[in-house]
């Protein structure tokens, strides 16, 4: 766990301000004298190896003025560090807006957005939406239990988000510093230790969208995630909302990796293929989860599309359901320019700290056959 403090104290007192509001709010049939304290604020990081950066979150640290004993963290749901993190939500956002989906009633909880995330890390994604969009459910699935514990222990994730094997809480009701920290945002986010492919293979959910950032400390991307024969997708589009149903896969590009004979090494077929070999991976999804071609559903035509992450080595798999309008030579141009159009709607829907179009326009490629 890497950390860098963060010095300013300048917006200390307003936030102290709000913690006491929001502790008189949460406990209004009792006498509040005492005030909250900010300890300060920073940068953690989560690494599993020396060179493989699982999440980077910024957290404030507080306790109450009377009990200094009561050290809290809080994740600042807000800070999307990673590029790539922004990319799968500027990009899977915009493609659910583009199949029909209703985001605006989601974000003021009119409509309920059933969310999957494959991949917990420090947490930042689905605590992100939970706190974006009010009407957001979102599992989460995270197959190694350290990094569910250095999410919630020293990154400042919601303990109340916690699942256990049969489902239920691991707390059965959330405590005071969680009711005034999050006010119903851990009421919303359902974390979950399994395996992915148990997981969707064990469960009937039926979800709006789906990121998946399946990475392990070794920088592998499971095959059974990939492989089109795999119980795993074949669930996973059984899973999808069969009009609007988003999936958004992090990829890492690495470079090409060969045997003398200048063919892939077979140490390499169980993980994520290197370089060109990842278009193995987007053919993948595409065929198994909208089917080959163009796959007509009402209104709408199923696609799939990659875009570079700016600055880092990654790059975005998105595959949709649905893309409301007509398709041909010029489909590429028309799905773009609706993306760019309802990646400017989801800024404004959601107030995002970044542009969502810079995160679509780089390195547009449709996915074909």
């Amino acid at each position: 766990m890497a950390m860098t403090t963060i010095s300013s104290r300048v917006h200390w007192p307003e936030a102290e301000k709000w913690l006491q509001k929001r502790y008189q709010e949460t406990d209004p049939g009792h006498k509040h004298n005492e005030h909250f304290r900010i300890l300060g604020y920073q940068w953690r990081t989560l690494r599993f190896n020396d060179t493989t950066r699982q999440s980077t979150v910024k957290i404030m640290a507080a306790c109450r003025e009377l009990d200094p004993g009561s050290i809290c963290f809080m994740q600042q749901a807000y800070c999307l560090a990673v590029p790539y993190v922004k990319s799968m939500v500027s990009t899977g956002l915009a493609t659910l807006a583009s199949g029909g989906y209703d985001l605006e009633s989601a974000a003021v909880g009119k409509e309920v957005m059933h969310v999957l995330c494959i991949g917990h890390g420090g947490g930042t994604l689905p605590l992100f939406l939970a706190s974006k969009i009010q009407g957001a459910i979102v599992h989460i699935v995270e197959i190694d239990p350290l990094v569910i514990s250095a999410s919630v222990n020293a990154m400042g994730f919601p303990s109340f988000s916690v699942m256990t094997p049969s489902g239920d809480r691991a707390l059965s009701k959330p405590d005071l510093i969680n009711e005034v920290l999050w006010k119903g945002i851990h009421e919303r986010l359902f974390l979950y230790e399994s395996d992915a492919e148990k997981f969707i293979v064990d469960n009937a959910n039926l979800y709006d969208i789906v990121f998946i950032d399946a990475y392990d400390g070794e920088d592998i991307f499971p095959h059974k995630l990939w492989d089109p024969n795999s119980p795993f997708l074949k669930s996973l589009e059984k899973q999808l909302h069969p009009e609007h149903g988003t999936v958004v896969v992090n990829l890492h590009a690495d470079a090409d990796i060969l045997n003398f004979d200048g063919s892939v090494s077979a140490l390499l077929q169980p993980v994520l293929p290197m370089g060109k070999y990842v278009s193995r991976v987007c053919q993948a999804y595409k065929d198994v989860l909208i089917g080959s071609g163009s796959s007509c559903r009402g209104n709408g035509y199923g696609f799939a599309y990659t875009v570079s992450v700016p600055w880092v080595c990654n790059t975005s798999l998105v595959v949709s359901k649905s893309f409301r309008g007509s398709t041909g030579s010029s489909g590429g141009h028309l799905i773009l320019s609706a993306l760019a159009s309802k990646s400017m709607e989801v800024e404004n829907i959601l107030d995002f700290p970044f542009s969502c179009l810079e995160y679509i326009k780089r390195g547009f490629t449709l996915v074909d056959d």
